[in-house]
């Protein structure tokens, strides 16, 4: 099993370079190292980079990272002298599992050096298309890489929004500490909630708390199952960092607020999409992380498969402040409630767009 590395915060390429080092960068574009065939190709070709980007899905979370990946690399571009050629090679499945496959198989056929899978379905199907290649995947959003099979594969790596469930479930003691039925709101399919959820239920039997579950695979079953959740008299729903609800996300959010029902999350976009609180990793900074890793596979010479995969502090609080008060809740008693169980808090609004 490959180690975990852990960050806090982005490691930024050093600035400072001597003339020589700028000199030798202007002839060899990302450092050439000998044992990267990608990496020497792309240079003696006129150093571009074919950057294949596939997004499971368009959802807050997800959207972000990609325009944060290719914003680092265009960063990285400019440093080192060279282009990683993105826009020609970018892709979204729609969640869509044919999709996926397809695209798999013509990023392939397009000889890329590097495919950037946003999101464990995508990483899964894109590992499966570069079986017979040589082509590296750096995955981006794989909640458990572990559970997902990725830990130990050839030729994988990335950055993981693995979720501090615990964290989020204290938040909602810290708000209610008196509460005694929280709902669980999810998609079955989603790989991503499968160990939060296992989590969540573990925290409410420990504190004797009863747990109602309600699932969606769709938007409209998502919008029924919050609706059920209401029927059923939760005051506090819980939802992982799920690919299907965050995209249901501005579809629901009114529909909870307007029942008093707290929603805490696991990403800070779902809070920029209406829900009361998200809880988590930095989603731009993730974003950045992945970059910087295919930037090293590309320009450095390494290799995905010798590369750990990262996480990050599960420790920033995001506040909606106008479902905050919607919920007749206040907003400085909120955060004082919640700075025991987190490193930040973010004061947020409802946004449809943003990045």
């Amino acid at each position: 099993m490959k180690n975990v590395t852990m960050i806090s915060r982005r490691s930024f390429l050093k600035a400072a370079m001597a003339a020589s080092a700028v000199s030798a960068l202007a002839l060899t574009g990302c450092g050439g190292s000998a044992s990267s065939a990608a990496a020497s190709a792309a240079a003696e070709g006129g150093q571009t980079f074919k950057v294949g980007i596939v997004n499971y899905v368009d959802h807050a979370s997800l959207n972000q990272i990609v325009a944060s990946v290719e914003s680092r690399l265009d960063e990285l571009g400019k440093e080192k002298g060279v282009t990683f050629d993105y826009a020609d090679y970018y892709a979204n499945a729609q969640a869509d599992q044919s999709n996926l496959n397809q695209i798999g198989a013509d990023l392939v056929g397009d000889g890329v050096d590097v495919i950037v899978a946003v999101a464990t379905p995508t990483a899964a199907t894109m590992l499966a298309a570069v079986e017979d290649t040589d082509i590296p995947v750096v995955y981006s959003a794989v909640t458990d890489p572990a559970a997902a099979g990725f830990d130990d594969g050839e030729n994988i790596t990335g950055t993981s929004d693995a979720l501090n469930t615990d964290a989020i479930m204290n938040l909602i003691l810290a708000v209610d500490p008196d509460i005694d039925t929280i709902g669980l709101l999810y998609d079955l399919s989603q790989d991503a909630s499968t160990q939060a959820i296992a989590d969540a239920k573990a925290f409410c039997e420990a504190k004797g708390i009863k747990y109602i579950e309600k699932n969606g695979t769709t938007t409209a079953e998502v919008q029924m199952a919050a609706e059920a959740l209401i029927a059923a008299g939760v005051k506090a729903v819980f939802t992982p960092t799920d690919n299907t609800v965050m995209t249901a996300e501005l579809s629901i959010y009114e529909t909870f607020t307007e029942a008093g029902v707290q929603h805490y999350t696991g990403a800070d976009s779902f809070a920029l999409n209406g829900a009361f609180v998200g809880y988590g990793v930095d989603y731009v900074q993730l974003g950045e992380a992945t970059a910087d890793m295919v930037a090293e596979i590309l320009c450095d010479g390494k290799s995905a498969s010798d590369m750990p995969y990262q996480t990050f502090d599960n420790g920033i609080v995001t506040i909606n402040t106008e479902t905050c008060e919607a919920l007749g809740l206040d907003l400085d008693t909120v955060k004082e409630a919640f700075k025991p169980y987190c490193t930040e808090i973010v004061e947020v609004t409802t946004a449809e767009n943003f990045s």
